[in-house]
């Protein structure tokens, strides 16, 4: 009897922590980027670093939590298509001798992404969409905003 209680537990906790890292995810930008919408391979080639500006003029810079948390899983597999081990590959590559100006960061927190994209012209970043703010502007994937049924960044 121990024994039951003991893995309902387990069960339990091992499928709340698996819920928790299944969220919602949004693509945020700077409010001064003229970028509204973006396809999704074009979204694809940001995150990869193979973007260096925008139709403006502005440069990109890609803002992404760390992609070693649990939270980053759902992009990983559906953006890079690739293990972690081989986005910081991509991450380094895409950034090699860019010091100045990196393609792409990687911050702590939801809230340090939204104030970072907030204060650098042509960022955009991918944020939990209870952690945006007016400092942003959500961007519309693949003709989606999120929340929207068929929105690819859709935690479930």
């Amino acid at each position: 009897m121990l024994r039951r209680k003991a893995l309902n537990v387990f069960l339990f906790l091992a499928a709340s922590v698996s819920l928790a890292a299944a969220r919602d995810l949004a693509l945020v930008s700077n409010k001064t980027n003229s970028l509204s919408t973006i396809t999704l391979p074009d979204f694809v080639k940001v995150c990869k670093g193979q973007t260096n500006h925008w139709p403006d003029g502005k440069s990109v810079t890609f803002i992404m939590r760390n992609p070693s948390t649990p939270e980053m899983k759902l992009f990983l597999e559906k953006i890079y298509e690739l293990p972690e081990a081989q986005v910081k590959d991509v991450i380094a590559t895409a950034n090699h001798g860019r010091m100045g100006h990196p393609a792409i960061m990687i911050v702590d927190s939801d809230e340090d992404l939204v104030n970072k994209v907030a204060s650098l012209p042509g960022a955009v970043g991918v944020v939990d969409v209870y952690a945006i703010n007016s400092s942003v502007a959500v961007v519309k994937l693949a003709g989606k905003l999120p929340l929207e049924p068929g929105y690819v960044l859709h935690g479930n």
